[in-house]
């Protein structure tokens, strides 16, 4: 790791989770930033160590999506190849992605806030098909199992819907209502927050447990 603050670039080595140098200083440095500089461990990674350059790209180019303005540059010192990622609208563009060969209904409905330390961003657009595509994320870990962030964002969803068809008297009779299943046929979505100190459920912090 090698970390640039106070002028000055520092410098520590660690293997298998334990530091095994001291923090050096190695030189003098211009602004902050911190490099990590890794080998994976043959005797962890027992089946075998190769890198697949699209899983790579992939997951760094979700990284740009989820951090609006963000640029990402990616090489593969292999062969060369190589790929840049920047999306300044973020989550809104990541909609646009996924959707893409599809048939969308309306505009990417994105929005955004922030309270008590916790940062909210949705984006949303349904398009004509039936299967539902949800995403979550939380300090840019993509929480696959969802979590109280996702649960939220669904069953708020699935209220706003039927407020408003009530309200604009679109049921026959008052004990009428959408599920939530079909509140999201055709729906996909992208739903990611940033919170200090979150909990997560397992080791590969699939599920968010964390009060939002």
């Amino acid at each position: 790791a090698e970390v640039r603050r106070d002028g000055k670039a520092h410098r520590q080595r660690y293997a298998r989770g334990k530091p095994v140098s001291q923090v050096t200083v190695i030189g003098k440095a211009a602004g902050p930033g911190t490099r990590i500089t890794f080998k994976a461990d043959k005797e962890i990674f027992k089946s075998g160590i190769a890198y697949s350059y699209e899983t790579v790209a992939n997951r760094m180019r979700e990284f740009a999506f989820l951090n609006k303005g963000l640029t990402v540059a990616l090489k593969d010192e292999r062969t060369d190849k190589a790929a840049t990622f920047q999306f300044t609208g973020g989550i809104k563009e990541f909609v646009e992605h996924l959707n893409k060969g599809k048939n969308p209904l309306h505009g990417v409905i994105a929005f955004e806030d922030t309270r008590e330390h916790v940062t909210v961003e949705i984006a949303m657009q349904y398009n004509d098909a039936f299967a539902e595509h949800l995403f979550s994320f939380a300090n840019n870990i993509n929480t696959v199992d969802g979590g109280t962030h996702l649960s939220g964002f669904k069953s708020a969803l699935t209220r706003t819907i039927n407020q408003y068809c009530k309200a604009k008297n679109l049921f026959k009779g008052d004990s009428l209502t959408i599920e939530g299943e079909d509140a999201r046929a055709g729906l996909t979505a992208v739903v990611s927050v940033k919170i200090p100190q979150p909990q997560f459920e397992g080791q590969t912090k699939g599920k968010l447990n964390s009060d939002i």
